[in-house]
């Protein structure tokens, strides 16, 4: 089966299965339709640079400069090389063909270094696009990286924002706290407005603050996002701006439950003109 309908089968299934109707990938309207009309027919090879978590430095260095990048400690293909002891007693361990494939180290002292390696050895091992048939994660090559520890003050990680970009214009912010512990998100105009708006997770329950660096997140955002029709942009604001990762397709298709906001940011997102190669 050519690859195209092998990924549309499968998006068609999932969709149909969250949110009970068949997907239209021909002419698509809303923001989780485009997103899978990107998995099925769009080849750019941008997307796979955006994708890849060590790639895309090059790409945030020419637009923004190095200034936002985490020290990055380590890039290898041998888990066994990472020099644990030459490294400071905060880290983070990544995969950069993945997606959630992370491990946070915030006290070497008590690390299981067996543990880290096993970890590490079964991430290179498996190729993402086989998780949800998103194209871009097919052709990335494995690789495990070490990056600076970010921390905010707010708890065990800092709080992720999730800035969405269509053809160049941050439209939505989302704020994600509790990462790997009790995820919860609220969704936030650029100028900082709660939007009355339902998500996978929990809201957040409280006031949260502007982020003091708002305004320099949102700047950046347009900056990596100009020129391309949509993209997500991570971020954090630990007494300085620091990116985070980029994704061409947030929750693989499954994103913003509530039709009216799926119809809107659909209307939001222009497609290439034609599938792309």
């Amino acid at each position: 089966m050519p690859e195209p309908m092998l990924i549309a089968c499968a998006v068609v299934r999932r969709h149909k299965r969250t949110f009970g109707v068949v997907p239209n990938l021909i002419a698509p309207r809303t923001f989780s339709e485009k997103v899978l009309h990107r998995m099925v027919f769009d080849r750019r090879p941008i997307l796979i640079t955006l994708t890849d978590k060590y790639a895309v430095r090059a790409y945030v260095r020419d637009r923004i400069g190095d200034h936002v990048l985490p020290q990055l400690y380590w890039t290898t293909q041998t888990p066994g090389d990472i020099p644990l002891d030459d490294l400071p007693s905060q880290f983070v361990v990544k995969a950069t063909h993945g997606s959630g494939w992370v491990c946070l180290v915030p006290d070497k002292a008590r690390l299981d270094r067996r543990d880290l390696l096993v970890k590490c050895a079964n991430w290179l091992r498996w190729n993402y696009y086989h998780a949800e048939r998103e194209w871009a994660y097919k052709h990335i090559a494995p690789r495990i990286i070490v990056e600076e520890f970010i921390h905010d003050g707010t708890g065990p990680v800092p709080v992720d924002y999730k800035f969405y970009v269509f053809g160049g214009k941050v439209h939505m912010v989302y704020a994600i706290t509790g990462r790997f512990v009790d995820v919860r998100n609220d969704a936030f105009t650029p100028g900082w407005d709660r939007l009355d708006m339902k998500t996978r997770w929990k809201s957040i329950g409280r006031s949260m603050p502007r982020p003091p660096h708002l305004d320099e997140m949102v700047e950046y955002a347009e900056r990596l996002g100009r020129g391309l029709d949509f993209l997500r942009v991570d971020m954090y604001d630990a007494g300085k701006v620091y990116f985070g990762e980029m994704t061409v397709y947030p929750s693989a298709g499954d994103e913003f439950f509530d039709p009216r906001w799926n119809r809107y940011f659909g209307g939001l997102w222009d497609l290439p003109r034609r599938p792309q190669r």
